[in-house]
């Protein structure tokens, strides 16, 4: 089937920024998820360029309006591409091709009474490109809540459209079609604001002339919002254009909640006055906000630019740092130690080390070789079973416009999937001669389950599933996916050469000395406000045959002087050059410890990763082989027997042993 998906066209009057990001990203897993479906997916952005904002901040730079937006233009044609997004068309309102559907709808609208001449008086915020009547000022300035400038009294002939006369007509149509405003608060918002009465809207402009000339009356230009809103059907060649026949109405207009009431009133009422369908849904998502409080966006000076996050964390991180945290209906909170906590919880320790583990075991215990599963039993049953139900919850989520929920839902699977790992003990397996046929169960099951989560995050990162076909080899052509592969179960092919490769997604570590993120590999400095242990080699772990006798009593005062905390095993390997120890990376409360435990003896490096232990956190820093640690992983021992103490519950890394 046809879908058709839309951003708002973006006002170029300065570089893009995280505020804008969001839509463009939001509808580009939306259609890729599509397109995994099998559909024709058509997926239009662009900019609107017929403004006076444009005019005077290009005076002010000293350009021409065509000179400024060019450059402008080609930084967010940039920004597209340096976050994937894969739009099938990018329209500017200064385009031929739309300017002269502009003036056939104007002309058409005029010659049947639905746009007439008079003399308009009104309060005009430029910034927002809106009339307001005094009644409606906040304290003598606009009104919106982004907003709060200065607005200037303007009078001048202008052509006016005839809003009130389609009121009714747009009330039963909401009414009758409770899908067609979503979520839910932005439909009832629009009731109320429209059975407030409709006021004509004044669709032209004669004290500027940067814009599309009203074809009948050249000293007039369209004014903004019915000239930028006819671009979702200028861009299909509207009206005899093929792809017009073939795609209208589109299936989904994305916008953010500010100019909901432009796309749920103004643009609906065009179409019923052209007599065109509608579209399908209008969707209003919320504002990324600051974590001081308001909307992230150029004109609050809050604005990050993307492309310093993109160089930092990567496409994929931030695209999925985005989509995580906007709820439906709700605005979502940015800041750069959120996506870095993200990326750290969510990719690194969650996703990535899943996949590093499971490949790492199988580079060891199987020379790399994919191997021929035995029976399923009932464990690997039950990760089918929920693999399939994820694939029918995540449909659910995307056609209720809710990428934050379907990643909530994929993330069931991440978590499932290591405590698989935890539960089946490859390590212990692979110790056991009568197991070899388990354990070729449980690599080839993990192998499967990043499979699925190959096609699962592939609209959201669309930069990991040629990664992971790369270790896999499988789905090499990361760009024609079947969404439908997400609800078989033994589709890889054993005897496949596997990759362990490279970690999918490091740690990242804000560091605190030098004020800029950095990543973990980069992060050699020790941390000079951290507790770090004081531990050498010989005294690691005691081994002795008998049980130590009981040390000299302390007071709760001693005991409380010690700090110990539940912190999660990102990584481990052997120290070079000795057989007792294991150097350990662990998370707590969001920070990167590194700690040297002698334990090597007892536990393969892989067995740990993913465990949560107890930490003491605050002793003093030794150096172990050159190694900085910090901190003392607590184990118990008697005689040869040795186990690290952790505990089960899905605590987080940093909660206190009491």
């Amino acid at each position: 089937m046809k879908y058709y998906v839309t951003t708002p066209i973006f006002y170029p009057n300065s570089s893009p920024h995280i505020g804008t990001a969001y839509t463009t990203i939001a509808a580009d897993a939306l259609c890729r998820y599509r397109r995994m479906r099998g559909d024709e997916v058509y997926f239009l952005t662009g900019t609107d360029e017929n403004a006076q904002k444009i005019v005077r901040t290009a005076e002010a730079l000293q350009q021409s309006p065509k000179e400024y937006i060019d450059e402008v233009v080609e930084k967010f044609k940039e920004q597209w591409e340096a976050f994937a997004v894969t739009h099938d068309d990018f329209i500017r309102t200064t385009e031929e091709r739309h300017q002269k559907v502009v003036q056939r709808i104007f002309q058409q609208l005029f010659d049947q009474g639905d746009i007439y001449k008079s003399e308009y008086e009104g309060w005009y915020c430029t910034p927002c490109e809106t009339f307001w009547t005094e009644s409606k000022l906040a304290e003598g300035k606009c009104p919106n809540p982004d907003c709060g400038r200065e607005v200037e009294l303007l009078k001048e002939e202008s052509y006016f459209f005839r809003l009130s006369k389609y009121q009714e007509e747009l009330l039963t149509y909401i009414r009758e079609h409770p899908e067609f405003i979503q979520p839910i608060s932005r439909r009832n918002e629009m009731l109320r604001f429209i059975e407030g009465g409709l006021e004509d809207l004044c669709v032209s402009r004669t004290t500027f002339q940067w814009g599309i000339q009203v074809p009948f009356d050249p000293k007039h230009v369209v004014y903004v919002w019915l000239d930028a809103l006819i671009n979702y059907i200028s861009a299909l060649g509207y009206p005899d254009g093929e792809k017009y026949k073939k795609y209208w109405p589109a299936d989904v207009h994305l916008m953010g909640k500010d100019i909901v009431r432009f796309h749920a009133v103004i643009w609906p009422i065009i179409l019923l006055a052209l007599k065109a369908p509608l579209p399908r849904v209008v969707y209003g998502h919320g504002w990324f906000m600051s974590k001081e409080g308001g909307k992230i966006s150029k004109s609050r000076g809050n604005a990050q630019n993307s492309f310093e996050l993109i160089d930092r964390y990567g496409s994929d991180a931030v695209r999925y740092f985005l989509l995580r945290e906007m709820l439906p209906g709700a605005d979502g909170t940015y800041s750069e130690d959120n996506l870095v906590e993200r990326l750290n919880s969510d990719l690194a320790n969650d996703f990535g080390n899943f996949v590093s583990r499971t490949l790492a075991m199988i580079e060891k215990y199987r020379a790399g070789i994919l191997p021929e599963p035995g029976p399923d039993t009932e464990v690997e049953r039950e990760i089918q079973a929920l693999a399939l139900e994820i694939k029918a919850k995540v449909e659910q989520c995307w056609e209720a416009f809710d990428p934050a929920g379907a990643l909530e839902q994929i993330w069931r699977l991440v978590s499932r999937a290591n405590k698989y790992v935890d539960e089946t003990a490859p390590w212990d397996l692979i110790k056991q001669k009568d197991q070899a046929e388990r354990l070729k169960t449980v690599l080839y099951t993990c192998t499967e389950c990043i499979r699925l989560l190959q096609l699962f995050l592939a609209p959201f990162m669309p930069g990991v599933p040629a990664k992971i076909a790369a270790l896999i080899q499988h789905n090499a052509d990361a760009d024609h996916l079947d969404w439908e592969d997400t609800g078989r179960w033994r589709v890889l092919t054993p005897g496949t050469q596997i990759r362990k490769g490279e970690s999918l997604f490091p740690r990242v570590d804000l560091s605190q000395w030098e004020g800029e993120p950095v990543t973990a590999a980069e992060n050699t400095a020790p941390d000079a406000g951290a507790a770090v242990a004081e531990l050498s080699e010989a005294a690691a772990i005691p081994e002795t045959p008998e049980f130590e006798p009981l040390k000299e009593e302390i007071s709760m005062d001693d005991f409380a002087k010690l700090d110990l905390r539940v912190v999660k095993v990102i990584r481990a390997e052997k120290v070079e050059k000795t057989d007792k120890l294991l150097k350990l990376e662990v998370e707590m409360a969001g920070e990167l410890r590194t700690v040297v435990s002698g334990i090597a003896g007892h536990y393969q490096p892989e067995e740990l990763i993913g465990k949560a232990v107890i930490l003491v956190a605050n002793l003093k820093p030794v150096k172990l082989r050159g190694i900085q640690s910090q901190g003392m992983i607590l184990a118990a021992s008697h005689g040869s027997l040795l186990e690290v103490l952790g505990v089960d519950k899905e605590l987080p890394g940093g909660a206190r042993v009491k």
